[in-house]
């Protein structure tokens, strides 16, 4: 036997529906990394989805063990916290690499790099 069969039903009902949306939302996530057709479209899926489905899966596994052994997981704290500050950080890394590529390569419809004005010198 599991020792899951002590958990309370409140707790196993909060539990199941973030682990259910948070499935939920990785799979949506997925299908839009597969639906879209352009690099930068492809980009903001799936982070979104992986931040979204990380943060629900881990607040489910925080509850469930909280309430089995009275005491706060931190491991699942901390995993939030690195998907969360990295997976931005990847998404612009990743988009920028691709849009220096694209203006290397001079492809359609990529914008060229705007220029800061210069200013006037003053005599």
């Amino acid at each position: 036997m599991s020792h899951l069969t002590d958990l309370p039903v409140w707790a196993a009902v909060i539990v199941c529906g973030l682990t259910v949306l948070g499935a939920a939302v990785a799979l949506i996530g997925s299908v839009g990394l597969i639906r879209f057709t352009s690099f930068y479209e492809r980009l903001h899926a799936p982070t979104l989805a992986t931040s979204g489905g990380v943060l629900m899966i881990c607040t489910a596994s925080i509850i469930c063990f909280a309430v089995l052994q009275s005491r706060w997981v931190f491991h699942e704290i901390l995993i939030i916290v690195f998907v969360v500050v990295t997976t931005p950080v990847t998404l612009m890394l990743l988009g920028q690499a691709a849009l220096y590529r694209d203006r290397v390569e001079e492809q359609r419809g990529v914008p060229l790099k705007q220029r800061p004005p210069r200013e006037e010198q003053a005599e």
